[in-house]
């Protein structure tokens, strides 16, 4: 089985609460991880003043960054930080892990083109524009929901696509949302982001704007936050989501990205990674072919970073 996940908040977790990548309390480390023929994660650089009090977004960003690196660097064994498709082929083939390192709201790079070209050249390869709180850049999902992109935002999401960082719409503002799918020609993502048609929560997606991630080749990321599943979600809950989108013509457009340690309460049956063996066995049962689970739990998202991560 392989598995790219798209969204984790480990980082946040090891900074604040101890602990590191190879082995730990959390929803994702290492080991657990390695059960998988190949392993990919997204590590979102993830800090909000109320977590880190007096200290700076910019201050934020580098004491994650600089942790990130060090378990990097502590773990050379067994996985490698990618920028691209064809590195995380490499470390496949050498029998490592792949770790893609995102950065979860804006604001820690200052909402300025001139932090995203160093966070890049760092090697962080997709952004979230905002987390839930609203910064120059746009409104969100829960704060100024009726403000999309600002003059700033489309600057920043149009030197994001010039570089080649994943532009992540999940917590966006709907009326920002659109703006994105306007302003890209290529592919963006919703990293961790469920249907709206399923449940009704203004994180979870609209079936207009899944049509939309489609139209424009992207991907859109199921989370297993149960709060943005439905009420006392399972496996069958997590699945009527990935089935919902189906429905929509989402086979080649649809990944994982499931927020393990940025959420508190997961499905009925999960624990952290291990637990995407539940839905891809559940996914076997109802006779889905092993050709298209590959799709949604490995091969969509690398195809996204393959297109849009080209260097």
């Amino acid at each position: 089985m392989e598995l790219f996940d798209g969204h984790c908040d480990t980082v946040l977790m090891c900074r604040q609460f101890g602990g590191g990548f190879a082995r730990n309390q959390y929803h994702v480390d290492l080991e657990r991880a390695g059960r998988y023929q190949k392993y990919a994660q997204f590590f979102a650089l993830f800090g909000q003043p109320e977590d880190f009090p007096g200290m700076s977004f910019r201050e934020i960003f580098q004491l994650e960054y600089d942790l990130f690196r060090r378990e990097m660097e502590a773990n050379a064994g067994v996985i490698t930080h990618c920028r691209t498709a064809k590195e995380a082929e490499a470390a496949f083939t050498a029998g490592k892990m792949a770790a893609f390192l995102s950065v979860e709201g804006a604001e820690l790079l200052d909402c300025s083109t001139e932090r995203l070209e160093e966070a890049y050249a760092l090697g962080v390869r997709s952004v979230n524009l905002t987390w839930n709180h609203v910064n120059p850049l746009s409104g969100t999902n829960a704060e100024e929901t009726g403000r999309g992109l600002t003059d700033q935002g489309k600057s920043f999401v149009r030197k994001a696509e010039e570089l080649g960082v994943l532009v992540d719409v999940s917590h966006l503002s709907d009326p920002g949302f659109w703006d994105v799918a306007e302003t890209l020609s290529g592919p963006f993502w919703a990293s961790h982001s469920n249907a709206r048609g399923v449940f009704s929560q203004p994180r979870n997606l609209t079936d207009a704007q899944f049509t939309a991630i489609i139209d424009h080749n992207g991907v859109a990321g199921l989370n297993l936050y149960a709060e943005f599943l439905g009420d006392d979600p399972d496996v069958d809950t997590v699945l009527s989501h990935l089935e919902h989108w189906l429905e929509l013509g989402g086979a080649r457009n649809i990944s994982l990205g499931g927020d393990l340690d940025g959420c508190s309460r997961l499905p009925a049956g999960f624990t952290g990674v291990e637990s995407w063996t539940v839905l891809y066995e559940r996914l076997l049962q109802r006779n889905y072919p092993e050709a298209l689970i590959q799709d949604l739990f490995f091969n969509n998202l690398m195809r996204v970073v393959s297109e849009v991560c080209i260097m």
